[in-house]
C-alpha cells in the first residue's frame, strides 16, 4: 500500500504514519482508471488541436505556440522561455517553430527593449483574424464538452486538476532523482 501526497501543504504530512490516509486496493483501481481517462482525454485534445491547426495550415505544436502567446500576451509580447515553460518544451523548440510561424506571417519576433537577448513574440493581425473565424466553432465545441459543469464546478474541478498536475510533476522529479 502506498501513501498519498507528501507535500508540506498536506496536513497528513504532519500526522503520525498510522494516521496518514492509505490507498486501498479499490482506490488503486480508481487511480488506474483516472490515469487512463486522463490519457484518453489528452489524446482527444490532441486531435482537436490538430483539427484547429490544420484549418490554419500549421502543425499541432505550432497551434499550441500560437495559443500560448494568445493567452500570455498582455500587449508587449511574450518571451520564448515563458511559452516554452507553459508548453513544457525546450526553448530551442519554441525558437525554431516561432521562426517558421513568423515566415508564414502568424507572428512577430522582436528583441525585448530591456535585454536584446530576450525575444518577445506576438501574434499578427492576420492571425487574430484567422482565430476569429474559428472562434464560433470552438465556442460550440467547448459548450458541448463542458455542458455538464456549472462555472463553480468547473473552477473547482480545474483547481483539483492543477493540484494533481503539481503532485505529478513532483513525483516525476522524485523518480528522476531516484527518491
Amino acid at each position: 500500500m502506498a501513501l498519498i501526497s507528501k507535500s508540506k501543504d498536506d496536513p497528513s504530512e504532519q500526522a503520525e504514519p498510522s494516521q496518514r490516509p492509505v490507498f486501498s486496493r479499490k482506490n488503486q483501481d480508481a487511480v488506474r482508471r483516472l490515469t487512463w481517462e486522463i490519457a484518453s482525454i489528452s489524446v482527444h485534445l490532441e486531435e482537436l488541436r490538430y483539427f484547429w491547426a490544420k484549418a490554419l495550415g500549421i502543425s499541432g505544436p505550432q497551434w499550441m505556440i500560437l495559443m500560448a502567446i494568445s493567452d500570455l500576451d498582455k500587449g508587449d509580447g511574450v518571451p520564448v522561455n515563458a511559452v516554452a515553460k507553459m508548453l513544457h518544451v525546450d526553448s530551442s523548440f519554441v525558437t525554431t517553430q516561432s521562426k517558421l510561424l513568423e515566415k508564414k506571417g502568424f507572428m512577430r519576433r522582436k528583441p525585448a527593449p530591456e535585454d536584446a537577448r530576450v525575444v518577445r513574440m506576438s501574434l499578427t493581425d492576420k492571425t487574430y483574424k484567422q482565430l476569429a473565424t474559428l472562434a464560433a466553432q470552438q465556442d460550440d465545441i467547448h459548450d458541448f464538452i463542458f455542458e455538464e459543469f456549472e462555472e463553480q464546478e468547473l473552477v473547482a474541478f480545474t483547481d483539483k486538476l492543477a493540484a494533481l498536475k503539481g503532485r505529478i510533476e513532483k513525483a516525476c522529479m522524485k523518480v528522476a532523482l531516484g527518491i
